[in-house]
């Protein structure tokens, strides 16, 4: 599972998930993703996988979706659902996001979660923070706080290299390693920057008719510039 030549080590266990996507599982996920796995053999009703954006948690997500036909629920949109319906998705959901400022229902989410525990359902839990740290209400913390979670860490170098080889091998194009290894000091490190970069490196090694070399990635990470302090 290589489009880059040289030395550089991708020693990763390539996980299959929705669609054609891949989930790579390193150290700073394969917590997480055991998890996920070891679903319906949950000691609990509720699991909560937080971490930073771009982590894959919502790729997680997705593969826990598929496995327990769970249905997709915004925190926020939680208030609008009657009791009914919070009953009917009890039985398997995933509220994604969870954050501390989306003005979400307390009570609704509380409720959900009982109903899960009545039901025998399962519900997954999703955001960047530890969900019960987010609570006012002083039931619904406690019980946030009591169910088993997973964080997902930042991307390390390893699991970033493997991304873009995977990546780029999905195009069909060879990178030399000094490529990858200039794109790892400067980049994003998230799952989704490493799709973009690749992606827009495609797009210019096709208009242009040239391989994608050092000079090539110092332009498409300079198109990409954020507001976060990326060096180029």
């Amino acid at each position: 599972m290589t489009a880059v030549s040289g030395q550089l080590a991708l020693a990763l266990e390539v996980r299959r998930a929705r669609g054609r996507a891949d989930f790579i599982v390193a150290p700073c996920n394969a917590a997480a993703v055991a998890w996920i796995d070891r679903w319906p053999d949950w000691p609990s009703h509720a699991l909560a996988l937080y971490g930073p954006a771009g982590a894959g948690k919502s790729h997680l997500a997705q593969v826990y979706s598929e496995k327990s036909g769970a249905e997709p629920i915004p925190a926020a949109a939680l208030g609008g659902l009657g009791p009914a319906r919070l009953r009917s998705v009890a039985r398997a959901a995933v509220i994604d996001p969870l954050e501390a400022d989306d003005g979400w229902d307390e009570q609704a989410l509380l409720h959900l979660i009982n109903l899960a525990r009545e039901s025998r359902g399962s519900v997954l839990l999703v955001g960047r923070s530890a969900p019960g740290r987010l609570a006012r209400m002083p039931d619904l913390s406690s019980r946030l706080s009591a169910l088993p979670a997973a964080r997902l860490g930042e991307a390390d170098d390893a699991l970033l290299a493997a991304l873009l080889a995977k990546h780029f091998a999905d195009r069909q194009l060879r990178v030399a390693e000094d490529v990858v290894r200039f794109l790892l000091a400067r980049m994003e490190r998230s799952f989704g920057s490493a799709l973009e970069l690749v992606e827009r490196l495609d797009r210019l090694a096709l208009a242009e008719q040239r391989a994608v070399t050092v000079p090539l990635a110092r332009r498409a990470l300079a198109a990409l510039e954020t507001s976060d302090g990326a060096r180029y």
